[in-house]
C-alpha cells in the first residue's frame, strides 16, 4: 500500500512522528486499514476460513475506545478498482502473494496475510450495527478521505503510506502506533485519550528540508502502486547523494537530491532529464507517462463524501467521471452505503473481477470455480447477458475475465454472463423496480431452491440454507454428511451466541457451552480436505450475497458473524467422523434441535426435488468398512423422519402440540399434523414424501 519501504523509513526516523493524546476529535478512519488490523494483530484464525465472531468482538471494543475518549469516527472503504486500471499491475502481484501465502499456511508454516473471504462485509455489518458512520467509495478510497480529512481539518488514521504524502493540515495517526487498547486518563481528571503518533508533511518536510509541492515526486520517483521505475528497466542510483548506507539510503539520497527544487514541475523535468540521459526514447516515455500517473494521484479533486456524511446523498451523475456515468442512478447511494456489491463497478467498467484466496487443498480447482454459476447470473443482470435457453434476442455482451488460483498460480478465463429464464425482461436500469416476486424467483432460481423448501427455516437463515443446498449440488469433490452436519451446527452455535446477546432468560446455555468446548485452541495439523469444502462454501455464500443484494434483498441479509466460525466448525467434523452424534451435542436444548432439524429438513427436502434417488453425500470414513460413496437420500431421510416421528410420540398424547408464543430464540415453532396411526410409521419413514404430506414445521 502506498510507497513501498517508506513506514519504516519513518520508523528510522523516529522524531519525524510526534507523540500525541487523541480525544474530542472527528477521526477519518481507512476502513480498508483498520479491518485488517484488527484482524491480523491479534492473530485471528487464516487456516480454517476465519473466526468472524472473534473480528467482530475487536470491531466492537476499537469503537467502544473511541466512544470512550470523544472521538468520532467516519470509517471510508475502497470499493471498486481504479477505473484508470493504473494499478492492475500492482493489483496481480499482490493476489499472486496472498496465494503464496495461503499456499504456506496450507503447509503449516506460521505466515500471515490470508483475510477471511466475507471479512468487508462482517465489518459494514458490525459498523452499522454500532451506528458508526462509514461509507464506500465508489472507486478507491485515497483520494476521497484525503479531500475530507482537508475539508474537515482532522486527522487520517492509516497504515497506507500514501497519506504521508497527501498534503492533510491535521496529519496522518499510523495505525501500528494508535494505541486504541491502551485508553488512559489524566491524572486528577476523568478525560480519557488514546496515545498516538502523528505525522505531517510539516514535519517531514522541515526534517529533510525539502518544499512539499515535490513529495508527490518524491513518492513517483521512490515507487508506488501506480509506477515502479526498477520494474520498467530504469536505475538511478540515488545512494550517491546519501551519507547513509544499507535499504534507506535510496529514500535518503533522492530527498537530498530533491531539497534544490521549489516546484514539482522542475523537480520532473530534472528526473525525467536524468532518466534520458542512460536510457532510450522508448523508456523514456514510458517513464514519463507512469511518473505523470503517479504523481496525479497526490492532487486532490472536490469529493463527494461530505454531503454524503451531512446530508445523506450519493454522488450526482455530474460529478462522476465519465466513464463511471455508466452506472445505474439508482445504484449510486446504495453503493456508497455498502448495500451493493463493489465489484459491479469492475464488471461494468472492466469486464474484470479478481477473486479473493483462501487457505485450500492446492492440487484441487479454486473454491471459486464451484460458485461461478451464481456469479454468471450476477454478470447477466449487470450486462444483459443471453438467457440459458439460448433463445435471447439481445445482442451478445463481453463476457466478464476472472482471475482465480490454479494451483499455486494466479490465472485467468473468460466467463459468459448469463440470465436465467426468470429474468428475460430484467433491465439493470430499472432492476430496483422489478416486482419483489420476480426478484425472489430469479435468486431462488439461480440456486436451484423453491420458496416452499425455504418455509420452515427462520427467514434470517434462509439465505445461508439456500446457499447450503446449492454447495451440496456443486462442490468438488461431494461433500460427505458429517462436514454438511459441522456446517449446521457451526450456524447454530452462531444463533446461540447471536441469542444470547440480545435475550434474558436464556434457557439454552448448555448447548452453547458444549459447542464452545470443542473449539480448536492453539496449532494443530489442518485437514486440507475440509478447508477445501468449507471455501467452497464461503465463496458460494459470498455471490449469493452479492446477488441478493443487487436484486434488493428478496431474502433477508444474515448477520455474518455469526454463519461461521473456523475453528469450530473443523474440529465438529473431527469428533463426528470419529463417532460423536448431533443428538449428543444438542440434547437440552429444544430450540438448538428444533433450529438444526429444521435446516437439515430443507436441505434434504431440496435434495429429494433435485435428486429424486440419490444425493451427492458421501460418508465419511468413521468404520472400519468404508460404506458406499453414494448414500440414498431415503436412507439419510428415514434417519430424520424418525427422529420427527419419536417427537410426534412425545405430542401425539397430548394431542398435538400447539402454536409456541415468541420463544427464546426470536422465532414461533408451529407445527401442523394430522392424526396418524402407530402401525403406519414404518411405512410413513420408508416413504418421505407421504410423510411430509402428513406434517409441516415452519417458523413465524
Amino acid at each position: 500500500m502506498g510507497v513501498q519501504g517508506l513506514t519504516s523509513f519513518m520508523e528510522k526516523n523516529g522524531n519525524i512522528l510526534k507523540d500525541v493524546h487523541l480525544r474530542n476529535s472527528k477521526l477519518i478512519i481507512d476502513g480498508s486499514n483498520l479491518y485488517n488490523l484488527l484482524y491480523f494483530k491479534p492473530r485471528l484464525d487464516q487456516n480454517h476460513g476465519g473466526d468472524y465472531d472473534a473480528f467482530e468482538g475487536q470491531v466492537c471494543k476499537f469503537f467502544k475506545a473511541l466512544k470512550d475518549c470523544g472521538i468520532d469516527p467516519y470509517v471510508i472503504l475502497d470499493g471498486g478498482s481504479d477505473y484508470t486500471d493504473k494499478k492492475f499491475e500492482t493489483l496481480k502481484e499482490r493476489a499472486q502473494s496472498r496465494i503464496n501465502t495461503a499456499n504456506s499456511l496450507s503447509m503449516g508454516h506460521q505466515v500471515s496475510g490470508v483475510l477471511p473471504i466475507l471479512i468487508k462485509h462482517v465489518f459494514k455489518q458490525v459498523l452499522s450495527s454500532l451506528k458508526v458512520p462509514f461509507a464506500e467509495c465508489i472507486c478507491e478510497a485515497d483520494q476521497e478521505i484525503a479531500s475530507l480529512a482537508q475539508r474537515w481539518n482532522c486527522p487520517v488514521l492509516s497504515n497506507d503510506s500514501d497519506f504521508y504524502i497527501f498534503d492533510i493540515q491535521s496529519g496522518c495517526l499510523p495505525i501500528s502506533h494508535f494505541h486504541w487498547e491502551k485508553v488512559s486518563m489524566y491524572r486528577g481528571s476523568s478525560i480519557k485519550y488514546i496515545p498516538c503518533k502523528l505525522y505531517t508533511t510539516t514535519s517531514f518536510c522541515r526534517h529533510f528540508n525539502i518544499n512539499r509541492q515535490v513529495l508527490p515526486v518524491f513518492a513517483a520517483v521512490a515507487g508506488n502502486d501506480y509506477i515502479n521505475l526498477r520494474n520498467m528497466g530504469v536505475s538511478l542510483r540515488w545512494e550517491e547523494y546519501s551519507s547513509m548506507e544499507g535499504r534507506f539510503a535510496r529514500f535518503d539520497g533522492l530527498l537530498n537530491w530533491l531539497a534544490r527544487f521549489q516546484g514539482q514541475k522542475e523537480a520532473l523535468d530534472s528526473v525525467l532529464r536524468l532518466i534520458f540521459h542512460g536510457n532510450n526514447r522508448q523508456k523514456m516515455d514510458a517513464a514519463c507517462q507512469g511518473l505523470s500517473l503517479g504523481i496525479e494521484e497526490y492532487h486532490l479533486p472536490p469529493g463527494c463524501l461530505e454531503r454524503f456524511f451531512n446530508d445523506g446523498v450519493g454522488p450526482g451523475p455530474g460529478r462522476l467521471a465519465e466513464p463511471l456515468r455508466v452506472l445505474p442512478d439508482w445504484t449510486l447511494l446504495p453503493l456508497m452505503k455498502g448495500t451493493l456489491p463493489s465489484s459491479m463497478v469492475d464488471v461494468l467498467l472492466l469486464r474484470r473481477v479478481m477473486h479473493s484466496v483462501q487457505v485450500e487443498d492446492p492440487r484441487l480447482p479454486s473454491g471459486n470455480n464451484t460458485s461461478r454459476p451464481i456469479r454468471q447470473v450476477l454478470y447477466g443482470l449487470l450486462l444483459g447477458g443471453r438467457r440459458t435457453d439460448h433463445s435471447s434476442q439481445r445482442p451478445p455482451v463481453d463476457d466478464v475475465e476472472e482471475y482465480y488460483r490454479e494451483g499455486n498460480n494466479l490465472t485467468s478465463s473468460m466467463v459468459e454472463a448469463i440470465l436465467p429464464s426468470t429474468a428475460e425482461q430484467l433491465q439493470l436500469d430499472t432492476l430496483d423496480q422489478a416486482p419483489r416476486s420476480v426478484q425472489l424467483e430469479v435468486f431462488l432460481e439461480t440456486l436451484g431452491v423453491s420458496q416452499s423448501t425455504l418455509s420452515g427455516v427462520p427467514p434470517h437463515l434462509r439465505l445461508p440454507v439456500a446457499v447450503t443446498c446449492y454447495w451440496l449440488r456443486h462442490a468438488h469433490p461431494p461433500i460427505d454428511l458429517p462436514l454438511l452436519q459441522a456446517l449446521l451446527l457451526g450456524l447454530v452455535y452462531g444463533e446461540l451466541c447471536r441469542q444470547r446477546r440480545s435475550q434474558r432468560g436464556f434457557l439454552e446455555g448448555p448447548v452453547l457451552e458444549r459447542l464452545r468446548g470443542l473449539i480448536q485452541r492453539g496449532a494443530r495439523s489442518l485437514d486440507l480436505g475440509v478447508a477445501h469444502a468449507y471455501s467452497q462454501w464461503q465463496c458460494c455464500l459470498k455471490e449469493s450475497l452479492y446477488l441478493n443484494q443487487l436484486l434488493c434483498l428478496p431474502l433477508a441479509e444474515p448477520q455474518c458473524a455469526w454463519l461461521y466460525k473456523g475453528t469450530l466448525v473443523h474440529q465438529l467434523v473431527t469428533k463426528l467422523r470419529g463417532g460423536l452424534t448431533p443428538d449428543s451435542l444438542l440434547m437440552g436444548g429444544p430450540c438448538s434441535g428444533q433450529l438444526y432439524r429444521a435446516m437439515l429438513g430443507a436441505i434434504l427436502n431440496s435434495h429429494d426435488a433435485h435428486e429424486a434417488a440419490v444425493i451427492p453425500l458421501v460418508s465419511g470414513p468413521r468404520r472400519a468398512t468404508p460404506p458406499s460413496l453414494s448414500q440414498p437420500l431415503d436412507d439419510l431421510t428415514f434417519r430424520l423422519h424418525i427422529l420427527a416421528l419419536e417427537e410426534d410420540d412425545d405430542d401425539g398424547a397430548a394431542g398435538g402440540r400447539k402454536v409456541m408464543p415468541e420463544d427464546d430464540l426470536g422465532w414461533t415453532l408451529v407445527t401442523v399434523q394430522t392424526r396418524h396411526k402407530k402401525k403406519d410409521r414404518f411405512n410413513r419413514a420408508r416413504n418421505p414424501e407421504f410423510s411430509r404430506k402428513q406434517g409441516r414445521i415452519g417458523w413465524e
